[in-house]
């Protein structure tokens, strides 16, 4: 036996590979690592089969064979060590070293795809900044939420057993293209004939395109009416390096460069802007700083603000905005009494975009949307905290986690704001949960509790954020409400959403019996929306869509029960600061939406979370999407119970590429130069 196994070393040993095995090696490893790529992608497609809809399998089709030119860009980039191998009889002879590398890179590259099934159902994106994002948040969160909130189990075995069966499958082809070891090796002259062959080949199959300029971007992918199968067709590996690349690129490559001469872009803006209730000034340093007056008799009897942020509180299950699955009882029954804005959308897709458009009235801009954790997060910017600190206000801030995730206390801190009530300040919850902390209705009584502390005091203002409707869901064992059932996958999703309802129905039945009701102006706002069965252009506008509603004494009888102008986040700040009265210095990149001229539909600039350079110019019932790789296109679009949008072409549309530009390279420049406050500087 000994003798036996001496003699097999020797001849592995003496193992050396022609040019003709190795290539077959190389073509057949390819081709297991494409065979693999497509299974991932059908993988995705059937886990998220429910967002196909009535798509045809032809359309189906052209997303995979779209998908096909995008992971034989992976595959070349795997098999680069074996085509340079090419060039030496010695390398080609590491079958052992080309085993372990194809194994291990394709098996990171399963455990990517594998990610991609819940992340794409939460996300309606590939996989893109928002990765680097979560990995740098605290790391005991993340896990905790992963742990609770997704199959880990389950996709962990999956890929352990992947990876076993590519070890096997690679092995195997491995030794089918051995031979029998006794043919000549090539010599070095038609080796490298070869090599100049394959290598124009991969360098083709790697840029993806015959076109001269760019390789294949992800807007090549996009060939089709259906958001999801042009997504479908991406990769997710590839979507990732891109990020990567972006987001730490030493040049900040996401901040869109300058594109129109910059004193045009200024005044484009601010024809955006401003207002005839606006006075522009110190208009050589700031872009749009100015004075405003609303009139009076716009101005409602009140005297403190309270802004609820709603966590992914979409506007396609909410019943008031046409939604007939009752997911929303208690937002429906308050909508009756206030003021609903039914074409509403957030600036961003993620929690902490609304919290500084909303708040901090500054837009969700590329390369910025990580704003808060930024140097020039540190900015002063034109909010609530610094236009009503300035009048005295006290604030107060409850929300049911903790105040270090997304920085939210170092940069309301920044801004002005003095008082914060996190998860590790309430005693005796009636739930909390290991992951995100206390449940939406122990944080709504606490909030109810802080502002009667304060009344007949100073004025206040606050800002009450919801949290239980995230995944994994923060929510009592008993719950007060029933469990939606019949929507699939959005059963969970709309359960959290129906309570973090009820938990609003109860803060208001609650704060109706305090003094502070009668003079308070309540904001009650989604902070994002989130994807269901619709994917609505390459913006998926359900990720967008969120009621804006307005509760305070008198305001229906002055502004009426239903508003169908444009606003998003950037909005409600001069739209509160129009309903207090009296002249406010400001520099917010929003308008009052009660208080613009009559033929004035709202605009609005919108841009989804991560690294995606693509932005959104919503204005009336048209959007236009902008990306650095794709034709810009505009889309009439319609929300509600009949949500949808078409493709169209509208003479007007390159005015509106031209503000659309101007708004992001404007504010861009305003936050660069630290001049995007009520003054210069930083907050002190």
């Amino acid at each position: 036996m000994a003798n036996t196994d001496a003699l097999k070393q020797q001849g592995a040993r003496a193992f050396t590979p022609t040019l003709k095995s190795h290539l077959a090696y190389t073509l057949l490893s390819g081709l297991v690592i494409m065979l693999m790529l497509s299974l991932v992608r059908l993988a995705l497609l059937i886990y998220n089969s429910d967002m196909i809809g009535d798509t045809p399998y032809s359309t189906v089709a052209e997303g995979f064979l779209n998908g096909l030119r995008f992971d034989l860009r992976v595959v070349v980039y795997l098999s680069i060590p074996l085509l340079l191998a090419i060039l030496s009889p010695w390398a080609m002879a590491q079958r052992g070293l080309f085993r372990f590398w194809l194994t291990i890179t394709s098996s990171v590259v399963m455990f990517l795809g594998l990610m991609e099934m819940d992340f794409y159902r939460e996300f309606h994106q590939r996989l893109n900044g928002l990765v680097f994002q979560y990995i740098k948040e605290d790391p005991k969160t993340v896990m905790s939420m992963l742990w609770y909130g997704f199959p880990v189990v389950r996709y962990l075995l999956a890929w352990l057993f992947g990876t076993w069966l590519l070890s096997l499958l690679f092995k195997g082809i491995d030794r089918l293209t051995r031979g029998n070891g006794l043919q000549r090796v090539a010599p070095w002259y038609n080796r490298l004939a070869v090599f100049m062959v394959i290598l124009l080949v991969a360098v083709v199959a790697a840029r993806g395109t015959l076109r001269q300029g760019p390789p294949m971007r992800w807007g090549d992918a996009f060939t089709t009416d259906s958001n999801f199968v042009n997504q479908l067709g991406l990769n997710g590996t590839l979507t990732l390096i891109d990020a990567a690349k972006s987001r730490f690129g030493e040049d900040r490559a996401n901040i869109w460069k300058p594109v129109l001469e910059q004193n045009l872009a200024t005044q484009t803006v601010r024809e955006q802007l401003l207002t005839p209730h606006d006075t522009l000034v110190d208009a050589d340093e700031a872009a749009i700083r100015r004075d405003f007056v609303p009139p009076a008799e716009r101005t409602l009897p009140i005297k403190n603000v309270v802004v609820i942020l709603m966590e992914s509180f979409a506007g396609h299950s909410v019943g008031a905005l046409g939604s007939p699955n009752n997911i929303t009882p208690y937002f429906d029954k308050l909508a009756k009494e206030g003021l609903l804005f039914d074409r509403f959308f957030s600036n961003g897709t993620h929690t902490h975009q609304g919290m500084f458009a909303t708040m901090a009235c500054f837009p969700n801009l590329p390369g910025f949307e990580y704003l808060m954790q930024t140097p020039e997060g540190g900015h002063k910017l034109s909010g609530l905290p610094a236009l009503l600190s300035a009048r005295d206000y006290d604030d107060v801030y409850v929300y049911n986690g903790d105040f270090a995730w997304d920085n939210q206390s170092g940069f309301f801190g920044n801004q002005g704001m003095t008082t914060f009530i996190g998860r590790n300040d309430f005693v005796n919850p009636v739930f909390s949960d290991p992951t995100w902390g206390v449940s939406d209705q122990d944080m709504f009584d606490r909030g109810n509790e802080e502002l009667a502390k304060h009344d007949g005091k100073k004025p206040i203002y606050a800002l009450l954020q919801t949290l239980s409707n995230h995944t994994p869901y923060a929510l009592p064992k008993d719950l007060p409400v029933e469990k939606v059932t019949g929507q699939g996958r959005l059963d969970e999703h709309l359960t959290a959403m129906r309570y973090s309802d009820w938990a609003l129905g109860q803060f208001f039945e609650k704060a109706r019996k305090e003094p502070y009701f009668k003079d308070t102006l309540f904001v009650i706002v989604g902070d994002h929306g989130f994807g269901n069965h619709q994917q609505v252009t390459e913006l998926d506008l359900g990720r967008f869509n969120v009621p804006l509603l307005l509760i305070a004494p008198g305001i229906q009888e002055k502004f009426g029960a239903v508003n169908h102008t444009v606003g998003t986040q950037v909005d409600i700040v001069p739209t509160i600061m129009g309903r207090l009265g009296g002249q406010a210095r400001h520099q917010c990149w929003g308008r009052d939406l009660l208080n613009l001229p009559e033929c004035d539909q709202g605009v609005g600039m919108i841009k989804p979370s991560g690294s995606e350079q693509i932005v959104g110019l919503v204005q009336g019932d048209r959007i236009l999407i902008e990306s650095k790789d794709m034709t810009p296109r505009m889309y009439r679009y319609q929300l509600g119970s009949e949500f949808k949008a078409e493709l169209i072409e509208s003479p007007d549309q390159p005015q509106m590429l031209k503000q659309l530009e101007a708004y992001i390279q404007t504010a861009t420049k305003s936050l660069l130069d630290n001049t995007a406050g009520v003054v210069h500087g930083t907050p002190k």
